[in-house]
């Protein structure tokens, strides 16, 4: 009996003494993700990204809890914020990280060459300099690019719809997030094909925003473009506000953006991209190089149309349009 209780003993010793390198070995396994955004945490933020790439996980068996953990950090629209907060994430020590948007993944491109990095909704990855061609990127970043050809020049089309006598059209923008030279080396063919005067104005923080609309008001503009970028995301209010002070119609790229004045949204579907995103997140998780992934392509575009903007700016929109709308804000 007592030799028992002592083989017994022995094996609770054992079992206790092994219980923690079970546990490590356990915390090993659980695959670790770093999710890097400009933007913030807000709810629309969670429903059109964060939730659509969580679901993309789920349905490949990646679980938080379980055997995922999702590390977030959110700039809150302050680039200068990135550097610091990616460093946490790398002090994680990730098996990939997920980067939302183009500032993030250009800070992560420079900040690591062997932690994998997936890149969620940036722009043409070879431009960039994220990727030696599209099919076979050659580092270690690869992912899914939100950049539709001719989308701004499609989106000054909707205005000039709505607006069909305009003659000025304005475009904001960030030339932190969107180089100057690129949307200018655009304008003339813009201003060719709809016949319009195409105005650019730079806006790099919310002290920009009133000396921007005073100078597009004094050019006389008829409409204004807005191009989407997480500063802009989270100002987006103020900006709203200013689009309807100065009787502008807008076209944003997002429909988030419509809760704050914005007439129009034409954007890529953004829980579509995100969830494709997990998708590449998961090949790498099961060994797959991010270099020999090929960068995808964004394929579905959302036209979606606000009652409320209109009935503020006093416009009657166009059936075509109307019609043409994946989805009407009443």
């Amino acid at each position: 009996m007592q030799i028992a209780l002592s083989r017994r003993a022995a094996l609770a010793t054992g079992f206790a003494a092994l219980a923690p390198m079970l546990d490590a070995q356990a915390q090993k396994a659980k695959a670790r993700v770093g999710f890097l955004a400009a933007g913030n945490s807000e709810p629309i933020s969670i429903r059109t990204t964060i939730e659509p790439f969580r679901q993309g996980l789920r349905e490949l068996g990646h679980v938080e809890g379980h055997n995922l953990t999702i590390d977030f950090r959110f700039a809150e629209g302050r680039y200068e914020r990135l550097p610091g907060l990616l460093d946490e994430l790398l002090r994680l020590d990730p098996d990939v990280l997920l980067t939302s948007g183009p500032r993030p993944t250009m800070v992560a491109r420079d900040a690591t060459k062997t932690v994998p990095i997936v890149a969620a909704a940036v722009d043409d990855p070879v431009q960039m300099g994220l990727a030696v061609n599209h099919a076979r990127p050659g580092g270690n970043i690869t992912g899914i690019s939100a950049a539709f050809d001719g989308i701004l020049q499609k989106r000054l089309q909707l205005l000039k719809d709505i607006v069909p006598a305009a003659r000025r059209f304005a475009v904001l923008f960030n030339p932190d997030t969107a180089p100057r030279a690129g949307i200018t080396e655009a304008v003339p063919r813009w201003e060719q094909g709809l016949g319009v005067k195409v105005l650019l104005q730079a806006i790099r923080e919310p002290g920009d925003f009133e000396p921007a609309f005073a100078a597009i008001a004094s050019e006389r503009a008829d409409a204004v473009a807005v191009l989407a970028d997480s500063m802009i995301w989270t100002q987006r209010a103020k900006l709203g506000a200013l689009c309807l002070q100065h009787r502008l119609p807008s076209i944003w790229g997002g429909a988030g953006y419509l809760d704050a004045g914005g007439l129009l949204s034409y954007q890529g579907d953004w829980p579509a991209l995100y969830r494709r995103a997990a998708a590449l997140v998961d090949k790498i998780l099961k060994g797959a190089p991010p270099g020999e992934i090929p960068f995808e392509q964004g394929t579905k575009l959302e036209l979606v149309v606000s009652l409320k903007g209109a009935r503020a700016l006093g416009l009657t929109l166009p059936r075509s349009v109307l019609v043409a709308a994946d989805e009407v804000i009443e």
